[in-house]
């Protein structure tokens, strides 16, 4: 006869499930923070969306989670996100199936498909730069949005014309109204048109329609071979077998790229410009690095920026089998979130952590463990380079065209979207046209951007 494992959970707070639900839904990064204070860096807690969770910062846990056998932690059976973007999406996805996907999305990360996006990250940034009011303050999520989504449908969907338009004018609609439902399931289904969750299937249906369309024109393109959008990648991937994708999986996959690389990266850029014109003197190093043509500190200043303001605060597996995590042995059914926030802030790993203070990034490499603004292990996000890059082009197009303006302004509050977090007031700014771009007053070349 077997004997039952003797399950052991960190300690954690005893209150009614709905008590500490209701307590993360009004201020879940105040309630992780305190519980971290109590309780220490690992610790036991219910959370809407995904139960009773396992909270792990301590780096050694941390690894063993991101390195466990795929088979005993999973993400897309009861990942929120998944529900959202539909069954083929990679957080859908767990052992074989997301590994033969993610093998699929991974080329067009890497290499010169990579190269061939930093024109249009700095084509889409000077326009909407040009369009900013000089002397006001405006908050510039809204314009790190709209660079990031036009950047997103030119290199992943390679929309133009029609579908350009169309898309631009559906999608932050509904990836507002998706984000809002992500860990609001009971919300998700379809009750009638005027429901939420009738409101964004039938916005569903309709990027189905553009992505249809898309797929269509690029099976007729006599030139597709020569294209570097992801979606002609996408057409003309095939399986081991020698099957393509389906164009639902295709449709899926789009918008889980759009989902992971729009508002994710906006708010890294709008916490970036919040942050520097709080710190004039780091600020002041950057243009002259533009001036000169560098990118070090720029670099430095965008993984400190992803330290300090994670826009998502963790990420998550769920136990399939009797997992060890540390002293720990967790049963099935246990989430385990391994917090971005909570290890960033930690003045172990990181010396005086509440300070801004790129320079710790300076030529040296960030600890997998310690830092996780893109998770980990085979579920790492799989556009980080791109999305890197595409922060790199853009504060540096900002930087060469405006100045902007310090501020001694106390610092914006963190609010949460529903999947990412932001800038309370959008990462306000107010700035001055240059006469003459930064970089052709230098005569230097603005380094590229390696990938």
């Amino acid at each position: 006869m077997t004997t039952a494992p003797a399950f052991r959970l960190p300690p954690g707070p005893r209150a009614p499930r709905a008590v500490q639900g209701a307590a993360f839904a009004i201020a879940n990064r105040h309630i992780m923070f305190a519980l971290h204070r109590r309780y220490g860096e690992t610790f036991t807690t219910y959370m809407p969306g995904f139960g009773h969770a396992v909270v792990v910062t301590d780096p050694a846990l941390v690894k063993q989670v991101f390195t466990a056998d795929p088979k005993v932690l999973h993400v897309g059976d009861r990942g929120p996100l998944g529900k959202v973007l539909g069954p083929a999406s990679l957080f859908s996805l767990d052992e074989e199936p997301h590994l033969r996907e993610r093998r699929m999305l991974l080329p067009p990360f890497h290499g010169a498909r990579m190269k061939s996006y930093e024109a249009i990250f700095a084509q889409e940034a000077r326009k909407e730069i040009a369009g900013w009011p000089q002397g006001v303050p405006f908050a510039t999520l809204d314009a790190m949005m709209r660079i990031t989504l036009n950047a997103i449908l030119r290199t992943v969907f390679g929309a133009e014309h029609a579908e350009f338009d169309g898309l631009r004018r559906l999608l932050p609609g509904m990836v507002k109204r998706g984000s809002r439902l992500v860990l609001l399931q009971p919300l998700q289904r379809d009750l009638g048109p005027l429901s939420p969750g009738g409101k964004f299937l039938a916005q569903r249906r309709e990027f189905d329609g553009y992505v249809a369309g898309l797929i269509a024109k690029a099976k007729a393109d006599p030139d597709l071979a020569e294209r570097d959008d992801i979606l002609a990648m996408l057409v003309q991937a095939r399986y081991e077998d020698g099957d393509e994708l389906s164009q639902d999986a295709i449709s899926d996959q789009l918008l889980t790229l759009l989902v992971a690389g729009h508002e994710t990266t906006a708010g890294s850029l709008a916490w970036t410009i919040e942050r520097l014109r709080r710190h004039p003197e780091v600020l002041a190093r950057l243009v002259d690095e533009v001036h000169e043509g560098g990118r070090d500190l720029r670099e430095a200043t965008i993984r400190e920026t992803q330290r300090t303001r994670p826009v998502i605060g963790g990420t998550v597996r769920f136990v399939m089998e009797p997992f060890a995590l540390g002293e720990w042995l967790l049963p099935p059914g246990m989430a385990i979130i391994v917090s971005a926030a909570l290890t960033h802030a930690d003045d172990r790993y990181y010396e005086n952590a509440a300070a801004f203070d790129p320079d710790r990034f300076l030529g040296v490499k960030p600890d997998t463990y310690t830092w996780t603004p893109y998770g980990g292990g085979v579920r790492r996000c799989i556009g980080a380079a791109f999305a890197h890059m595409e922060m790199d082009v853009v504060l540096r197009t900002v930087l060469e065209e405006v100045e902007l303006l310090p501020t001694a302004d106390r610092p914006e509050r963190t609010v949460f979207r529903g999947v990412a977090f932001a800038p309370a007031k959008g990462g306000r700014a107010i700035v001055r046209h240059r006469t003459t771009p930064l970089s052709a007053e230098s005569g230097a070349v603005p380094a590229t951007v390696a990938a």
